[in-house]
């Protein structure tokens, strides 16, 4: 039986402890490359992070929705009347999973930084990391930052002067990143 000082990993060294017990600890494993590190955009200690709260209404994110659905669609080019029923289609389909799962009900706080996004709530908190956002976009109602897995609406009602023009540095390191990946890789911008 493994004792309170020792890691559970098969094969691992026992970890001392010199703090209390309450102490956390995490363990985590070496990056695969040497020259690898952590995305940060950029670490200016001096910049304080984003910090709002978020409360959204069924219209609001269905218009989110819309538009960004909108955007989708036409560059697939499948005429007028299949453009408008996909539309439909999809935007019904968010308005029913965002009223069944309740989201209205619930008030986000949000923390940004150049670290990555904190989203919490009274159901729990939600890290991501800037590799998982692939884009931002700027529509009538807000920002919505593009996941790899899904989309964060950010509603220009919640920002400040000071949100606003963080968000757009965000957005404008997030192209930038995107331009340089790009032409590192070959392909075109």
């Amino acid at each position: 039986m493994l004792g309170y000082n020792q890691s559970k990993m098969a094969g691992a060294e026992p970890m001392t402890v010199a703090e209390p017990r309450g102490a956390l600890h995490i363990a985590m494993p070496a990056l695969q490359e040497p020259d690898a590190c952590l995305p940060i955009l950029h670490d200016d200690p001096a910049r304080a992070p984003m910090i709002f709260t978020v409360r959204y209404s069924l219209m609001e994110y269905s218009g989110f929705m819309w538009e960004h659905g909108g955007y989708l669609i036409r560059r697939r080019r499948l005429g007028m009347l299949r453009t408008y029923l996909m539309l439909l289609k999809t935007t019904g389909s968010a308005a029913l999973h965002f009223a069944a799962a309740g989201r209205g009900k619930l008030t986000y706080e949000f923390t940004i930084d150049d670290h990555g996004i904190v989203r919490s709530c009274a159901r729990g908190v939600t890290l991501i990391s800037w590799d998982d956002v692939v884009r931002i976009r700027r529509y009538r109602r807000g920002y919505l930052m593009v996941l790899k897995r899904g989309t964060l609406p950010i509603p220009y009602r919640c920002l400040g002067d000071a949100e606003r023009a963080g968000m757009e540095r965000y957005t404008e390191m997030l192209k930038i990143a995107a331009q340089a990946g790009h032409a590192l890789t070959g392909a075109p911008a």
